[in-house]
């Protein structure tokens, strides 16, 4: 076995080391309380988590108002949320929950059309966890059933940062290049999340100036939602942020987002990148994946490349990120103070991936300095 081959059998051996710790971690079962008024998706969704030992559905409810009758007697750790239900919406219900300082962890399973993308940003802001769609005609309850147990254990290990507790910097300003500027400029950000991204970014890239190389982001996220978080984030940012399509040029000033379901790539085609998407298998349960990004970033961009890797689940760009480091690129790390959940960063600092350790109140500074630092 040649060295590159076994050091890859390495790397992904001690991921995998890492993500069977994280699941051994959990002593006890993760009770869920399924909340939903459609019969059929109740059923879909007891039947999906009951094949995972590590959980237990302790009971249903078709709406809000038998759901706070059963939760005293079940004490879920978890709840899985519809949006739209009879004599109380999921959105009403989840508000009610914060107020009264609820410990649940709630799961919004929604009807991603624009408007129900509307309703899952106010969901999380009013504490939801996590957002997955709800299976329709173009989305399998197969493909439900495929992920639905990795985000329940995601919610179940979340933690709740206080948005008091990261007060936005002031945006940051890039110091005058020192580069020539007639040099052609191959630097390149790549930033991957998973549970507790969406808030992570709608924080941090309002707070990156106008400017910057091209930003490629892959946020584990479902198909209908990308879409609204880049137009949110557009919103808040000096600079354009929108859902990437497929075989564009990247330039200074734009961010892409992956659009959901599809593996987000970079390619350099004479001097200049563009995007490629793929519906190829999932890695890690996930497309798009973190690693599959940070993996393509390293080979098209190697020392010109910044990856930053945010909150979430799992271990997904943790290979990425070790790819990009011996590429010689510049790689950062969110620290576990202000993780959502502690799982990929962690992978990525245990795999010896992250040259950089920091707070999500000091990425936005590190990264400008990290591209600084970049050569053309």
């Amino acid at each position: 076995m040649c060295s590159t081959n076994l050091n890859s059998w390495v790397a992904e051996f001690f991921v995998g080391r890492i993500e069977q710790h994280n699941t051994m971690s959990m002593h006890s079962k993760i009770k869920v309380l399924v909340v939903d008024d459609s019969a059929l998706v109740r059923k879909t969704i007891v039947d999906t988590l009951s094949l995972d030992p590590d959980i237990e559905v302790v009971g249903t409810a078709n709406d809000p108002l038998i759901a706070m009758e059963k939760i005293p007697r079940l004490q879920p750790d978890v709840m899985t949320l519809d949006m739209e239900m009879p004599r109380m919406d999921g959105l009403t219900f989840l508000r009610q929950l914060k107020a009264q300082g609820s410990s649940i962890k709630v799961v919004v399973i929604s009807s991603l059309t624009t408007e129900g993308s509307q309703m899952a940003f106010d969901a999380m802001d009013a504490g939801a966890i996590d957002v997955l769609a709800k299976p329709d005609g173009q989305i399998s309850i197969g493909a439900l059933a495929s992920k639905l147990g990795f985000h329940v254990k995601a919610a179940a290990s979340a933690r709740r940062i206080q948005s008091g507790s990261q007060t936005p910097t002031p945006r940051a300003v890039i110091p005058s290049s020192t580069h020539a500027e007639s040099a052609v400029d191959l630097r390149l950000v790549v930033i991957g999340a998973s549970t507790g991204g969406v808030e992570a970014l709608r924080y941090l890239l309002p707070q990156l100036p106008d400017g910057l190389p091209p930003i490629l982001v892959a946020q584990h996220i479902p198909a209908f939602f990308s879409k609204a978080v880049a137009e949110r984030i557009n919103s808040l940012a000096a600079y354009t942020v929108r859902e990437a399509v497929d075989d564009e040029p990247l330039h200074a000033g734009l961010c892409l987002i992956a659009p959901g379901n599809y593996h987000l790539m970079v390619v350099l085609r004479n001097g200049v990148y563009r995007t490629r998407l793929s519906q190829t298998p999932p890695v890690h349960h996930c497309r798009p994946a973190v690693d599959v990004l940070f993996r393509s970033a390293a080979q098209v961009a190697g020392p010109h490349v910044v990856a930053a890797l945010l909150t979430g689940m799992g271990s997904d760009g943790a290979i990425g990120m070790q790819t990009v480091a011996r590429a010689g690129g510049q790689t950062i790390a969110e620290h576990e103070s202000s993780c959502v959940v502690y799982g990929m960063p962690r992978a990525a600092i245990e795999l010896g991936a992250a040259k950089q350790v920091v707070p999500l109140s000091q990425m936005a500074n590190s990264l400008i300095q990290s591209i600084q630092d970049l050569p053309l």
